[in-house]
């Protein structure tokens, strides 16, 4: 079983700054792209930002140059910095990574449970 944990999500004034992290854990061959997706009451879930095994980054426009994506592949973990929140980066944020559970199988990708963010005065 594979499991992704998110963590660092509240309530946060606009302006303000929050860092998610996601761990992954349990029957892990290799691990490629990991990425933050969310989702507004009302919307689809978005693309947040991703990086590949390699250290390349894809950035949503609306967040680019707020948000920073990283990863620490000793660990499994990936983490989102938020800076310059604004009220409609309100949503749930859902870790996502790209996972080959065992030798000789299929990558196939895994989903959080969501972390909710909340940007209010």
């Amino acid at each position: 079983q594979v499991q992704l944990v998110e963590s660092g999500g509240g309530l946060v004034q606009p302006g303000g700054s929050l860092r998610l992290s996601c761990a992954a854990s349990g029957r892990i061959f290799s691990i490629n792209t990991m990425g933050w997706y969310r989702q507004a009451p009302g919307n689809q879930r978005e693309l947040v930002a991703e990086i590949t095994s390699g250290g390349s980054t894809n950035i949503a426009d609306s967040v680019k140059g707020r948000f920073t994506i990283s990863r620490d592949k000793a660990k499994n973990m990936v983490y989102l910095q938020m800076n310059s929140l604004k009220p409609e980066d309100t949503a749930v944020y859902y870790c996502n990574a790209l996972i080959i559970a065992g030798f000789g199988e299929f990558r196939r990708p895994y989903w959080g449970q969501g972390t909710q963010v909340t940007v209010s005065s």
